[in-house]
């Protein structure tokens, strides 16, 4: 049977009109990055669109389409990012009002973005979908016309004018293309032009391990809602991707690649290393798929090109990628060792390292005999990590590899030497909130004082969500009763009690 190639979108593209609001984005070359992974490898910038983001030109598609009548009536959408951004510029360009629903737990950056390019916003819930169905009542009281953030041919459409302009800019061979992929409006709008065009170029989808609904959707056959999405790279934390983006996905994506956190924090940095601009994290996703792919397939000398798809970044979130960008590059690891608690141990361990550098070191007093110890390591990727370990092991000083450990990571990276011979059954638990103010008091306000809180770990990370890792003493006869209690609070929860790090740092044994 032949391939459904959804040719009809290539008229939708070509007719496509965006260009009222939407620049045509620059085609730029990643040099420092081509020299580094040895292959030609091309950023398509559309974080230099007005609303910072790709979305302004799907949302301007669909409303440039309406009626009149649709258009003096208004437009009305749900979004607590980018597409929302980019009706409110769109609504303002074409002269009607548009009503943004947004949760109560946006951060004011966006709240304040939307109502300077003239959108009425209207906070409702603490999630999107708490926000959607606010919009959906709206709709049917007011008659306004609903912006679909990616479910929709036109959105589709205007995305898909990026894949028209890439081939334009280089015409010359181009063996992939990597798009982000969330709801999959992007992803398929540049894979429906591409693969009718040129069809020899890949098109990658790229997602998260923790948000990988198209992915999953795929490999099922149908359309997957997921229980949770992680939220680092919120602009693509979808549950639910689309009906026709699933058809379009399905049927013109070569691949779909996952990363994560520490993966795109790496691509951050290495867009603004090439180009000195800061992209959202999801804004960075393809690129970090992107070298993914070229570890996967040891690529050389091909022609990549990945879309930086947003840069609204929160400032404050800058710390956090700072902090984990060193890890997604592989220039660093994270290792629990434990040395003999004696004179020249510390002299020992340094010894073995050689030349490498050490990034951070973490040590308290807490047994006569045995020193653990937690050290960032500088290192050279991941076979460098696995060859420390064996030196260290060769060395006689037993050793955990913790890089990939997100609580060690989050959390006990800043707690280490906090042990205590007074708490007897300790659970510990990570739990992540809506972050607003008063959220944290909020929280622990549900805690009840029930039982003893033995351990607290918050950072605030500029995200949507705060995290919290905390421990609790409680007795076995209350397990039930405390799991129990874990699922009444409503948070998202992971019993942790068992991480490694949590046991050589933190607990009593």
């Amino acid at each position: 049977m032949a391939k459904n190639l959804h040719s009809d979108y290539l008229t939708r593209i070509l007719t496509a009109s965006v260009y009222d609001v939407a620049i045509e984005t620059p085609l730029e070359p990643a040099r420092s990055l081509s020299q580094r992974l040895n292959n030609h490898i091309w950023l398509k910038c559309e974080d230099l669109q007005p609303v910072f983001s790709f979305k302004i030109r799907g949302a301007y598609n669909k409303m440039a389409s309406l009626s009149p009548e649709a258009l003096r009536k208004g437009v009305i959408t749900a979004s607590a990012g980018n597409h929302a951004q980019g009706v409110a510029l769109s609504a303002q360009k074409l002269g009607c009002e548009a009503i943004i629903v947004m949760p109560e737990t946006t951060p004011q950056i966006k709240v304040d973005a939307v109502r300077a390019r003239g959108g009425k916003v209207v906070l409702a819930g603490t999630s999107y979908n708490d926000a959607y169905d606010h919009a959906m009542k709206l709709v049917a009281e007011s008659g306004l016309t609903y912006i679909p953030p990616f479910d929709d041919p036109y959105v589709i459409a205007g995305q898909g004018t990026i894949a028209l302009e890439i081939i334009r800019q280089h015409p010359k061979p181009i063996d992939a293309v990597f798009v982000a992929i969330g709801g999959g409006g992007l992803a398929a709008g540049v894979a429906a032009f591409i693969k009718n065009v040129r069809p020899e170029i890949k098109v990658i989808g790229v997602e998260t391990f923790d948000a990988c609904a198209m992915k999953q959707s795929i490999d099922k056959g149908e359309r997957v809602e997921l229980k949770d999405v992680g939220l680092f790279a919120d602009g693509t934390a979808v549950k639910l991707v689309g009906e026709e983006t699933f058809a379009l996905c399905r049927d013109l994506l070569d691949d779909i690649i996952l990363v994560d956190t520490d993966d795109i924090c790496g691509a951050l940095k290495d867009i603004y290393d090439d180009t000195r601009s800061i992209t959202e994290p999801s804004g960075a996703l393809a690129l970090a798929g992107l070298k993914a792919y070229i570890e996967r397939e040891n690529c050389q000398g091909q022609t990549l090109i990945a879309v930086n798809s947003g840069a609204n970044m929160n400032f404050h979130r800058l710390r956090h990628v700072s902090e984990r960008s060193e890890l997604g590059e592989g220039n660093e690891g994270i290792f629990a060792v434990s040395i003999p608690e004696q004179r020249g141990s510390f002299l020992k361990f340094v010894n073995v390292l050689g030349s490498r550098n050490i990034t951070e070191f973490n040590y308290r007093y807490g047994d006569e005999k045995i020193a653990h110890i937690f050290v960032g390591i500088q290192s050279a990727g991941a076979r460098d990590l696995k060859k420390i370990s064996e030196e260290l092991t060769a060395a006689g000083l037993p050793n955990t590899d913790l890089t990939e450990d997100e609580v060690s990571k989050i959390h006990i990276r800043y707690m280490v030497g906090g042990r205590s011979a007074k708490v007897q059954n300790e659970r510990l638990v990570t739990f992540e909130f809506p972050e607003r103010p008063g959220a944290l008091t909020r929280f622990l306000s549900q805690m009840r004082g029930v039982w003893n809180i033995t351990l607290f770990h918050y950072r605030n990370h500029g995200a949507d969500y705060g995290r919290v890792l905390m421990g609790v003493d409680v007795p076995p006869a209350e397990i039930d009763e405390f799991n129990a209690f874990l699922q009444s609070v409503g948070y998202v929860h992971h019993d942790v009690s068992d991480n490694a790090a949590f046991k050589l740092f933190l607990s009593k044994e």
